[in-house]
This record gives C-alpha cells, structure tokens and sequence, in this order.
C-alpha cells in the first residue's frame, strides 16, 4: 500500500515548496529512486525545470518536463499521466491527484499559508480514511 508523507515547511512562502521539492528529488534520486513531480500548474513545472538545473552545482538530477528528454528518471508534469512512473511521487498541487495510488510513495510538500494547510487537512483525512500509512516530517 501507499505510504504517504507530509512535509511540513514552516514558512508561508510558495518558493519554499520548490526547494523541498528539489531536496526530496535529489534525495530519492540519490537513492535510486524514479520520480514524479506534479506541479500545480506549467509555469510552477517550469520553475521547478530550471530550479533542478542548478539545485546541486557539483551533480546532475536527469530531469524534464513530462515528454521531454531525462523524464524516465525524473519526470515533472502538472496533472498530466505520469506514464511510466510508479516509484515516488512529489505532489505540489493542493488537491490530491486521481493517479496517487500507483505510487509506493507520495510526497505532499505543505507550506504555512492558509491554502496549503486547509489542503493538508483535507489530504491528511482522505488518505487516513482510506488506511494509508502516514508521517509527518517538520521542516
């Protein structure tokens, strides 16, 4: 079953969750892990592109947007299929996605504002009604 983790930044800042995305992913990656990183939307994607590009200057994350060259390793999309990953997904967006379930991991990246939080509530009892494993992690 889904293991499910909520990483809980203690900041309000949305950039805040691009840096604990791109820290989970090179953590994972380190590991050997393949990962999907649903953005909330092409331009967060994007962002996150170009973030993973430089995140580490002395590694290389192989990375792209869904389609793209390097997204069999890490792939980022924004509600797209994850086609072929099943391994650890990186949710930035604030509603559950529907293809949560395939993976045997799932990262909810949670920010202080009121959006994120009233987010991480409804995500925190849908996946407890459901039986999933859970943990938080204060960052």
């Amino acid at each position: 079953m889904t293991r499910v983790g909520f990483y809980v930044v203690q900041d309000a800042e949305h950039s805040q969750r691009l840096q604990v995305a791109a820290r989970l992913a090179d953590k994972a990656f380190a590991r050997g892990h393949r990962i999907f990183i649903n953005a909330a939307d092409q331009g967060q994607a994007e962002a996150l592109d170009q973030l993973l590009w430089h995140f580490r200057p002395a590694s290389f994350l192989p990375h792209g947007l869904v389609g793209e060259e390097h997204a069999e390793t890490i792939a980022i999309g924004w509600g797209q299929d994850p086609e072929g990953h099943s391994d650890l997904l990186i949710n930035l967006q604030l509603e559950i996605p529907a293809f949560f379930s395939r993976f045997q991991r799932v990262a909810e990246v949670v920010t202080q504002d009121a959006d994120s939080l009233a987010a991480l509530r409804r995500s925190w009892t849908f996946y407890k009604e459901r039986g999933y494993q859970l943990e938080k992690h204060d960052l």
